[in-house]
């Protein structure tokens, strides 16, 4: 139940628009024959690309039992990790998979609500000058909840997603009785049909098939919250049937009534039913907006644990489950781009030009993720591989080429805000990565430091000092500080480095490593997946029985807070320089991330010129 309703909102709620989008495009001639072909490739679209490829194949290659393309491109990147120059190539195309994911998010809450209340178009023309002030008024609503958790509203999501799911199977079966003729369009004949005789026009409206199987990426991203059982149980038995019933449904009707292809899905249903349809339809789509708004907030969580991002405010919003939070920043730069696509695109047909690049870019990366996990992760033979991977990727390549026609149509949206964040994201990975090695040329090796210290040892002061460090084995830039300016030293010292991995959970007995400096000081390192939580006082806990514990009454936490200074001629470009400098600036205080207490923070600045 839960998997109906979190998984499959998106794609339960493309029958609002995918088929109307196709014969309203005006490159399909309505006839008889072309109704039974499209079909037919909508059919055959949702067995290839959701049933085989996602649900059969790549639901597989989960990564610790984590899903979405980031597990899939950290586990990609770990099958070639004796493979350096592949390695930094595929973590480059997945990154741009993940940024395309926000020009994504920005899209399908706008296209899919958009569609629902534009039903009261069908209700009553006089409906129509309400359409877009409501779409805007629901979606701010949505957004402005967001603080409050989904652990309120998410167990609704599965009854209320069932409960449309056998609504548009009852519309389509209601339809298809009056012509059962149309159920012989699910031979594959009439598609090859279509495609043969029309070569041209099947390769254009490919970027109007697609939108069948928007949201076909939640089953894998998802795939940690529910596993695999439940998400092919759910598709097989109950989303899968009621989509086709419904898409059969619409083509019956049309059949019956060209007229209908203005808004085949809600001109279905009986006049006393379009009010309740449309409110129906419109909580279908905030919840498959709501499981978008999430997957933003959880992958934004994961490129940050992988430093691909810096630290944003993360708000933790159910005491129970760690994976509900809430990211202020994600939260409204989202409305607002949702705000302008509304504003510019107007209509839910001029949002479906601007849909389908993103979408259809990220299953080709999937699809590429994929062969190398299974050539190199999982060795399999060459020819299996190409052969498992190679059908998807001409179909993805085909959808993908298709969608590019839409280019300058709207599509260039979600392209230009999947660009803007991997500029971001590619711009602080080389930042951090030029200021480590900034900071380790002049660093100094921790354990000839501290020898030289102790030949004539500072005052020791009660208590422990845990000295934050981004890297091992060097003197913390807050040590030197604290020496220079309090001229004391700590009754107990830990030096403390925090990795993260790219998997995406490390349990409590790979947490820590602890190595002895003498005089009472300790080497530590925590280790996190990119799904956990850091939290420092927490696992300094475990040093518990290992000679070194801390009291949190007596523990200080010192943090070196660097300010990044732009220089000509350093590793990037000025204007990158100066980007990354206010990123940084800008950047939630580590403090907060690492959940130290507040109280018992001292931070001590300086400056580092790139």
């Amino acid at each position: 139940m839960a998997a109906i309703g979190v998984v499959y909102g998106d794609i339960g709620t493309s029958v609002l628009y995918a088929v109307k989008e196709v014969f309203g495009s005006g490159h399909v001639e309505f006839t008889p024959a072309n109704v039974y072909g499209i079909l037919s490739i909508f059919f055959w679209t949702l067995t290839v690309i959701v049933s085989l490829k996602y649900v059969v194949l790549v639901l597989r290659a989960d990564n610790h039992g984590e899903g979405g393309l980031v597990a899939m491109l950290a586990l990609a990147s770990q099958s070639v990790k004796d493979r350096p120059r592949l390695r930094a190539g595929l973590l480059a195309v997945g990154i741009f998979g993940t940024s395309l994911f926000y020009g994504d998010g920005v899209i399908t809450p706008a296209i899919s609500v958009l569609s629902a209340v534009e039903g009261l178009e069908v209700v009553s023309p006089h409906f129509k000058r309400f359409v877009l002030p409501l779409t805007l008024l629901v979606l701010f609503c949505l957004f402005a909840v967001q603080k409050r958790g989904t652990a309120g509203i998410g167990r609704f999501f599965g009854p209320i997603t069932l409960v449309w799911m056998l609504s548009i199977a009852l519309l389509g079966v209601a339809q298809i009785v009056h012509h059962p003729e149309i159920l012989a369009a699910l031979s594959p004949h009439y598609a090859l049909a279509f495609m043969w005789q029309q070569p041209g026009t099947s390769f254009i409206i490919l970027g109007a098939v697609v939108l069948c199987v928007t949201g076909a990426e939640a089953l894998y991203a998802d795939l940690g919250h529910f596993g695999k059982r439940p998400i092919r149980i759910a598709w097989f038995m109950v989303v899968m049937p009621s989509l086709v019933l419904n898409y059969f449904g619409q083509g019956a009707l049309l059949l019956a009534d060209p007229e209908a292809v203005k808004n085949p899905f809600f001109m279905m249903a009986p006049d006393w039913a379009l009010l309740p349809l449309v409110g129906l339809a419109t909580l279908a789509t905030v919840i498959a907006s709501q499981a978008l708004i999430t997957g933003a907030f959880s992958v934004t969580k994961q490129v940050i644990q992988l430093g691909y991002l810096p630290r944003l405010n993360i708000l933790h919003t159910s005491v129970r489950d760690k994976g509900q939070i809430y990211i202020p920043f994600v939260n409204w730069g989202l409305f607002v781009a949702i705000v302008l696509a509304v504003g510019m695109f107007r209509s839910s047909s001029n949002l479906a030009a601007a849909y389908g690049i993103a979408v259809t870019l990220d299953m080709l990366i999937t699809t590429v993720l994929t062969f190398f996990v299974l050539r190199y992760g999982w060795r399999y033979p060459l020819a299996l591989c190409v052969g498992a991977t190679g059908c998807f990727f001409m179909i993805d390549l085909a959808f993908f080429s298709s969608n590019l026609l839409k280019l300058f149509q709207g599509g260039w949206f979600p392209l230009l805000i999947g660009g803007a964040v991997f500029s971001l994201m590619m711009t602080w990975k080389q930042g951090r990565h030029l200021l480590n090695e900034k900071l380790r040329s002049d660093a100094i090796d921790l354990r000839s430091f501290l020898d030289a210290v102790f030949v004539s040892p500072p005052t020791r002061v009660e208590g422990t000092a845990v000295f934050l460090s981004a890297e091992q084995g060097v003197v913390p830039n807050a040590l030197l500080h604290n020496l220079k300016h309090n001229k004391v030293l700590h009754a107990q010292n830990l030096f403390v480095t925090v990795c993260n991995h790219e998997e995406p959970w490390i349990g409590l007995d790979r947490r820590l490593q602890i190595e002895a400096l003498g005089h009472d000081c300790w080497q530590v390192t925590i280790h996190y997946g990119f799904k956990n939580d850091p939290d420092v006082p927490r696992a300094l806990q475990l040093l518990r029985g290992h000679g070194c514990e801390t009291e949190p009454m007596t523990t200080s936490y010192f943090l070196s807070r660097d300010t990044v200074i732009p220089s000509l001629g350093g590793g990037m470009a000025l204007w990158r320089e100066k980007l990354f400098a206010q990123m940084h600036r800008n950047a939630s205080a580590a403090a907060d991330f690492l959940h130290l207490p507040n109280n018992a923070v001292v931070e001590l600045g300086s400056k580092i010129e790139l």
